[in-house]
């Protein structure tokens, strides 16, 4: 049985469907654009292309980048453009993102300059770019080690979703992009939450979990779509998350995905929301047990908390060099840029190595 999804936002739709080819079909790609350009990496390469590539006319192009945050950089970004150049694409052609939020952020951004600006479509195929970052806007790169520190607000022009993609995903990726399942139902949906969370995470329906977060960060973001007020409170568990993504990346020694990251994040700020009396301590315990529980957490040590402290002074949420955080002010209600003391981080710090050493 065909099911269909659609939220029409200000500029583009969002299409989550289970036929990929009638969703493509339905764009008439071929008759609309010079040149279609897909942007994969070497996993969706492999893995979802040969998905798409059916419906795509015979000459379209394929650009492939290497897959991690890592690579989410400007090098990799003028070798794109590069590749555009070369290929003669004008301001009529399409940037197809076919991948996860590294390519979806990364391809946005390169289309977002590239002729000052041509249209790009997101084509998600983890199950974090599809409840969240495909969606809103944003486009970014990493920029000195710092995360998203280069974007632009650039829509695409549709977002399409087939839950089929998340198929080709390993447990760790799919629980990568669940901790913002959660950030959704914690920050806007207690009585959700209350569901949630008593179930395994594998046993939530997909179509759903996609639907529910994208309804969501849609409310949210056709209110604020700049970021200026409400909008920033899906950025809770990232200010302190997004810090910690970005202290290890590169490392070999332990590579931290976004989702793990955030969810580190998730459990720090609840405990500055509790300390800071917006958040019940019965909440707080609530909200890091159920994290500590499903999620691969990554291991912070004391050492790394100074260094992890001077990144979050580059948060794109600070104003006059202090660091701004979003709180929950109660499950299912945040407040924003709050203001968060290098003491109370220190102490946030050994609470989370306190939970996750246990």
């Amino acid at each position: 049985m065909k099911r269909e999804h659609i939220l029409s936002m200000e500029s583009y739709q969002i299409y989550i469907e289970e036929d990929l080819g009638e969703m493509i079909v339905r764009l008439n790609l071929a008759g609309k654009y010079s040149k279609i350009i897909v942007l994969t990496d070497e996993n969706t390469y492999k893995d979802c292309y040969p998905l798409l590539k059916p419906f795509l006319p015979e000459n379209h192009h394929v650009i492939g980048i290497f897959a991690g945050e890592i690579h989410k950089t400007l090098s990799t970004c003028e070798k794109i453009w590069s590749v555009l150049c070369e290929v003669n694409a004008d301001r009529n052609a399409c940037l197809l993102n076919l991948g996860g939020g590294v390519i979806g952020d990364l391809g946005g951004f390169v289309a977002g300059v590239y002729k000052r600006g041509i249209d790009f479509y997101q084509i998600p195929t983890s199950l974090l770019a599809q409840v969240d970052a495909s969606v809103g806007g944003k486009v970014g790169i990493d920029f000195m080690s710092y995360k998203n520190e280069l974007g632009l607000f650039y829509p695409p022009y549709s977002v399409l979703i087939y839950p089929a993609f998340l198929k080709t995903l390993n447990s760790r990726e799919w629980m990568s992009g669940f901790a913002e399942v959660v950030k959704h139902h914690l920050i806007a949906d207690k009585e959700g939450w209350n569901r949630l969370r008593l179930l395994k995470p594998e046993s939530h329906e997909v179509m759903l979990l996609i639907q529910h977060s994208i309804n969501i960060k849609h409310n949210i973001t056709t209110q604020d779509p700049f970021e200026k007020n409400i909008r920033k409170s899906l950025n809770f568990g990232h200010t302190i998350g997004h810090a910690i993504e970005s202290y290890f990346i590169g490392f070999d020694a332990q590579q931290v995905l976004h989702g793990e990251a955030v969810a580190a994040g998730m459990i720090c700020e609840s405990f500055v929301s509790w300390k800071t009396g917006l958040l019940s301590k019965q909440e707080c315990e609530e909200i890091s047990s159920y994290l500590v529980k499903y999620f691969n957490l990554p291991t912070i040590p004391t050492f790394t908390h100074k260094p992890i402290y001077r990144i979050m002074l580059h948060d794109k949420k600070n104003t006059f060099g202090n660091i701004r955080c979003v709180l929950l002010n109660g499950i299912g209600n945040t407040v924003y840029d709050r203001a968060v003391s290098e003491s109370l981080f220190m102490e946030t710090m050994e609470y989370y190595n306190t939970l996750n050493q246990g």
